[in-house]
């Protein structure tokens, strides 16, 4: 049987390698890659406590995390194609659509 810690090293390693790409990249495809895989960092904490518990809460939290990154992936990667229509690029420096 794998210890417990071996999971939440994977997980904290997951979530720290997705933060250095949300902070570290311009690439909005790559940012939003990045934020996936902190959200299936955060999916494998709840399920490797879940099982160390002997709960299936924490399996269940995991469904709807799922289910709410299913739809921010659907809405980010329209916003991501409407933006790469108008400015021609995906780059977070040159999109200032927002902007006064």
């Amino acid at each position: 049987m794998i210890p417990i810690e071996y999971y939440l090293i994977l997980s904290a390693f997951m979530f720290f390698m997705g933060v250095i790409g949300v902070l570290t990249r311009r690439n909005a495809i790559i940012v939003f890659m990045s934020i996936e895989l902190m959200l299936n960092s955060a999916n494998l904490t709840l399920v490797t406590f879940s099982s160390y518990l002997g709960n299936v809460v924490g399996q269940l939290f995991v469904f709807f995390v799922m289910t709410v990154a299913a739809a921010e992936a659907a809405v980010g990667l329209a916003i991501i194609i409407a933006l790469f229509r108008n400015k021609q690029t995906v780059n977070i420096d040159e999109i200032n659509i927002l902007k006064w």
